[in-house]
Parts: structure tokens; C-alpha cells; sequence
């Protein structure tokens, strides 16, 4: 069982470790070990949580998963949904992302986006209801996915 709830600052070391575990085959996949999440400071992470919505996702008193929100305007910037290893393919990233849906209330649109080799992101964000906006080549090695979901 998952509960998932808004996080605190004295979660930022877990999640910062959740984050990097989670995306060290992202480098992988992009052969970057410098990507933002991967060279992401605890007290950035421990700012985010006091500016933004970042929500967690905890089994058995241990953070398994966690999004974050910001909003601009009337949409909602995602960023960071990570999932530990272990526990990827269970649910707990569709259900933290339709949890930030949830807590945003006044969002009229969620944007985010993805690398172009990430089909597994790309699937989820589009079962939630997010659909291509277009495409930023950003380096020679990585293009982005951007996706946006109306309200």
C-alpha cells in the first residue's frame, strides 16, 4: 500500500536520494551523468518543497516515489516524477501525477516534458492525458518531449 502526501522539508535528503536512483538510467540512456536531477543539491530540493507542491509517495514509512509542481500563470509545471527502482511499474508514478492534478486545483493546464529515447515516460504521460506540444533539441545527444494536459 502507497499513501501519498504532501512532503516536507525534512524530506528533501529521501527524495534527493529516491531522485538520483531513479534517474541514473536516464543518464544512462542519454550518456550524461550531469543531468539537472543527477547534480541536484538537498537544499534545493529542500527549497522546492517550501515554494512549490511536491507531494511523496511512502510505503512502509519509506519515500518511494515523488512529483513536483510549480505554478505560472494557469498552468502547472511538473517536473522530478520519480520512482525508486524497485518499485517502478506499480502504479505509484500515475498515481502521484494524478495526485498533483488533485492538488493544483487552480492549474487549467499541466505541462512537462520528457527525453525523445524515454518511451516509457512518454506512454505514461499519455495514458494520463498529455499529448505532444512539441520538441526541443537541446543537445546533440537529447532532444525534449514536451507534453501538455488540459484541464
Amino acid at each position: 500500500m502507497v499513501d501519498i502526501t504532501r512532503a516536507l522539508p525534512d524530506d528533501a535528503g529521501e527524495i534527493l536520494t529516491v531522485q538520483r536512483a531513479a534517474y541514473v538510467t536516464e543518464a544512462q540512456l542519454y550518456g550524461d551523468p550531469f543531468i539537472g536531477p543527477l547534480v541536484e543539491t538537498a537544499e534545493q530540493v529542500r527549497e522546492f518543497i517550501g515554494t512549490g507542491v511536491v507531494l511523496k509517495a511512502t510505503a512502509g514509512g519509506r519515500i518511494v516515489g515523488s512529483v513536483r509542481g510549480r505554478l505560472n500563470g494557469a498552468t502547472c509545471l511538473v517536473g522530478r516524477l520519480v520512482v525508486v527502482p524497485d518499485r517502478q511499474g506499480e502504479g505509484i508514478g500515475g498515481g502521484l501525477l494524478s495526485a498533483l492534478h488533485d492538488a493544483v486545483p487552480d492549474a487549467t493546464a499541466f505541462d512537462l516534458f520528457t527525453g525523445h529515447l524515454s518511451g516509457g515516460n512518454t506512454r505514461l504521460y499519455r495514458r494520463l492525458g498529455y499529448r505532444e506540444t512539441h520538441r526541443e533539441r537541446v543537445q546533440d545527444h537529447l532532444t525534449l518531449v514536451h507534453l501538455r494536459r488540459d484541464v
